[in-house]
Parts: C-alpha cells; structure tokens; sequence
C-alpha cells in the first residue's frame, strides 16, 4: 500500500457505514447500495490525488456518493401498498411480480457497530424510505442532504452539481410532496416497551409453535401484511391469520425457526423454513424464507412486512446460511 493510499484509507474508511445508509436512502435497495458505495469509493480513490480540501472529506465523499445514485437511478422501488387497490383475498393464491422494483430492507448488522456512525442509523425507517422513492431522484437527494444530513444550501447545491436558487427548489418540491405525516416509522427496537419486547418475543414463538391463532391474538385488529414480491396486501388480524393457515407452506409446529435481528432500526426476525433432509444427512435443516420487519405503533403490532426474497439480506444481517437441528420455543 502507497502512502497515497494509505492517507485515503484513513480519511474515507469511518465514513462507509453512513455512506452505505445513503445510498440505502437514494435507492431503496440494501443490495444496490452495497454496489453505489464500492462505486463512491472507487471514483474516489481515482481522484483523491486532485482532492484540494476545499470542502471537509465527508462532505467531498457525499458528493461523489449522491452523484453515482444520481447516475444509477432506475425506477422508482415499491412496498405492495405503494401500488394501490385494495386489501387482497387472502384466500386467493399468491403470485410473485418480477415486473416491480421492490424495495429492500437494510439490516442493521450492516451498518457495523450499533454505537458507531449514529448519522447512518438516521432516515431509515422503513416508511421514510419508502416514501422517499415516490420522490424524483434529485428531490430525493436534495431532501436526504439538507433535512436528513443537515448539509447546507451551498454544500447541497455542490453535491447536486446545480445552483444553490435549484436545489433549493428541489427541496421544497420535496417538502411539499411528503407532507407532514408522509413518513410515521414504528418504534425503533432499541427503544420498544417491555410490553412491545414480549410481543415481538411472542410474534416468534407463535410461529415456532404453528400457532396462527397465537399470532392472530398479538397483532393490532386492523394491522395491515405486506410480503413483497407478492404484489397484494392484507389489512386485519383475522384476514392475516387466514392467509398464514393457507398459504404458508409451514404446517405443523417445528416447520418455521424465528431469529430475532433488526432491519431499519425496527424489530424484525428472521424467518427459516425447515426444509427435507438431503441424502445421508443427519437431523433436520431449515433454510432462509423471509425477513419479517415489525412496525410497532402505540403499543401495538400494527404492520409487518414480510420480504419473502431474503437472498442477500440474511447474511448482511450476519445471520447464519442455514440452523440446524433445535427443539421450537
């Protein structure tokens, strides 16, 4: 390693964890942002050596950063509910939908130590993210440097690569298409009720236990599912139980293992499915079948959202491959 290379690892190294949540925020996808930061650290490497300290390193690393997001745009990435209509039958089949951009969770485990970088852990809740992917790519980013960040007009407008009269405008379309309630998150787990600990220890256990009644009991009466990629989604405990007993390819008690992880800031749990021992293999293994991440509102489970997708996310979370053989709570 040069000592050029040495100076730029020590000047951009602590600000990964935030730029990836950045990144996270402009493109709503916890795979793709991974992506745009090795790009961010890429262009910035090549072009340290001009790097003239006119303005603070992190705030030249944003720079580059928003403008390979800006780059990289594609469309707009979704929750089922972001697509409209109404409550879905829970007891019509479920289809996958490759024609959406579904958004992604980000796993906390992602962003490195929990005390760490706490500018990361800022702006993404699910419901902000969510709401932030309505917005056009540059609104976007004006919004997520000034009101996230806390950049200034002039430091937004450098990154924007626009005038200072423009990214103001950008911001202020921005405000005015969310709104004041656009984006409510639940409460973060790290700072849940004892009261709202139990349920989400219970939310896990009821599964484990194949126990869709004991699940029907703790979520909010009118709490809404959504299970992305399946475009649909489900409003109420009851209709919610019956699309667990119909759909779920769980059906007795053992068949699912629940690892409590949090995704967002938010409790959430990592769903495995048991799956038939291979040929020659002794006990049982159960294998990634999807994220749940929890919404608490209030005091009570209000929202889940299920990614029935995990692929990469389980190991950004730092979960295992697969669990082994285990007696279900």
């Amino acid at each position: 390693m040069t000592v050029a290379d040495a100076g730029f690892d020590e000047a951009t190294a602590p600000l990964r964890a935030e730029l990836l949540a950045h990144c996270y925020r402009m493109s709503g996808s916890a795979s793709d942002a991974e992506d745009l930061v090795q790009e961010t650290y890429l262009r910035a490497w090549k072009a340290f050596h001009r790097f003239e300290g006119r303005s603070s390193v992190r705030t030249w690393m944003y720079s580059i950063a928003t403008n390979v997001c800006l780059s990289a745009s594609k469309a707009r990435r979704v929750l089922p509910v972001g697509l409209g209509g109404e409550p879905s039958n829970p007891l019509e089949p479920v289809a996958p939908s490759t024609e959406v951009l579904w958004l992604q969770p980000l796993p906390d485990r992602a962003l490195g130590d929990p005390g760490e970088a706490a500018v990361a852990r800022e702006g993404i809740g699910l419901a902000m993210v969510a709401a932030l992917q309505v917005l056009p790519a540059k609104q976007r980013a004006a919004l997520i440097l000034r009101d996230v960040l806390e950049f200034s007009a002039a430091e937004t407008a450098d990154a924007l690569e626009t005038s200072v009269a423009s990214a103001n405008s950008a911001l202020q379309r921005a405000r005015a298409s969310l709104g004041d309630g656009a984006a409510r998150d639940g409460r973060k787990a790290a700072e849940l009720s004892d009261h709202e600990k139990r349920v989400w220890d219970e939310f896990c256990a009821a599964f484990e236990r194949h126990d869709i009644d004991g699940v029907v009991r703790i979520l909010a009466a009118d709490a809404t599912w959504e299970m992305p990629p399946i475009p649909g989604w489900y409003r109420g405990a009851e209709a919610i139980g019956e699309l667990s007993r119909t759909q779920c390819p769980a059906q007795v008690a053992g068949d699912l293992r629940m690892v409590p992880t949090v995704c967002n800031g938010l409790p959430a749990a990592a769903m495995y499915l048991r799956s038939p021992a291979a040929a020659g293999a002794v006990g049982d293994v159960w294998l990634p079948f999807q994220l749940d991440v929890l919404t608490f509102t209030d005091g009570e489970l209000t929202h889940v959202c299920a990614f029935l997708d995990p692929g990469e996310l389980f190991a950004l979370a730092g979960l295992p491959a697969s669990l082994e053989s285990a007696e279900p709570r």
